[in-house]
């Protein structure tokens, strides 16, 4: 055995000091049979293969809440999903989890959203009645991605992302930490890009959400972040104090009633959609106008070959692509 070959086994054994609730990555499988990396483990090497990825790469011209946003500071899907691994790194750490595994996760867990975020994801689940991201996601790296074959990514990074929102809870430590520091990620950073673009004011808070969580961003992620470690300590599932959740998901009602649904946001939601809903029909009356691969990928079903290619464009290109097609020059 060579030097380099003990680099891996090297961290193996470092991860049998982790909590013993902890993910191993020894123990990780893959759909197909592949040759180990002499140096990284299966969790480091699913994360540098999201990381180093097309799809991953397109969340950076990704909408989080507003459509193509003409300042540079707003987040997009790719730094909310750089911020969802930061802050789940975090909790894992104090809690002696795989951070490996947290951020092949969290890097992973958006790569399926639609241009225009959930605007566009309404849209699709309209015109074909079912469409969830975070399944968009498993099949972008399970088939589509790296030109069809696929990323083949170990079980508990694809079950992390999966179930990262929805009913369903993530077989592994880590799985439910991004399910819910996915959460706190999206409420402080949205409020913070909404403050930012006058949405809202400081000072319009719920009193119970100032008084339990604090009012500026980083104050509020530390609350819940602390809540979370010290309430699942030494337990086998993640879980956070009944005051501090009952205030996340009062904070989380306010940002649906006076950001996401807000009146002001609304027109350019019927703009996203409608862009959607167009390119949709072009593509489905006539697939062989899209590109290579799309159909051969989907096995011959059409409806399947249009989502997987519209569920891939940024929201800058879907702009672009319609009006270079309805749009006169």
């Amino acid at each position: 055995m060579t030097e380099v070959q003990n680099i891996r086994e090297r961290s193996e054994q470092e991860e049998e000091r982790l909590s013993p609730y902890a993910a191993k990555s020894k123990e990780a499988k893959r759909e197909r049979w592949e040759e180990e990396c002499p140096i990284r483990t299966k969790f480091q090497r699913d994360r540098d293969r999201i990381l180093h990825s097309k799809p991953f790469r397109r969340l950076k011209h990704k909408t989080q809440v507003y459509i193509a946003p003409s300042g540079d500071h707003y987040r997009t899907r790719m730094t909310h999903s750089l911020e969802v691994s930061q802050i789940c790194r975090t909790i894992a750490r104090g809690l002696q989890l795989n951070e490996d595994l947290i951020e092949a996760i969290a890097l992973g867990h958006d790569v399926g959203h639609t241009p225009f975020g959930h605007v566009g994801e309404e849209a699709l689940r309209r015109i074909i009645t079912h469409f969830e991201h975070n399944e968009q996601s498993i099949r972008i790296l399970k088939v589509l991605a790296r030109d069809g074959q696929g990323l083949n990514l170990t079980a508990p990074v694809l079950d992390g992302i999966l179930h990262h929102t929805g009913d369903g809870v993530p077989q592994t430590l880590e799985g439910q930490i991004v399910k819910t520091g996915d959460r706190i990620a999206y409420l402080c950073h949205d409020y913070d890009d909404a403050l930012r673009a006058g949405l809202l004011l400081q000072g319009e808070l719920p009193e119970f959400v100032r008084r339990t969580l604090g009012e500026k961003p980083s104050e509020m992620i530390a609350t819940m972040v602390v809540d979370m470690i010290e309430a699942s300590s030494g337990q086998n599932y993640i879980e956070q104090t009944v005051e501090v959740s009952g205030a996340m998901h009062e904070f989380r009602q306010f940002m649906f009633d006076k950001v996401y649904n807000s009146s002001t946001l609304r027109e350019e939601r019927r703009k996203g959609q409608y862009i959607i809903q167009a390119l949709f029909e072009y593509y489905r009356q006539d697939t062989s106008k899209l590109p290579k691969d799309f159909l051969d990928w989907a096995n011959g079903d059409e409806i399947q070959a249009v989502v997987d290619y519209i569920s891939g464009l940024t929201d800058n290109y879907a702009i672009d692509l319609f009006q270079r097609l309805f749009v006169p020059r």
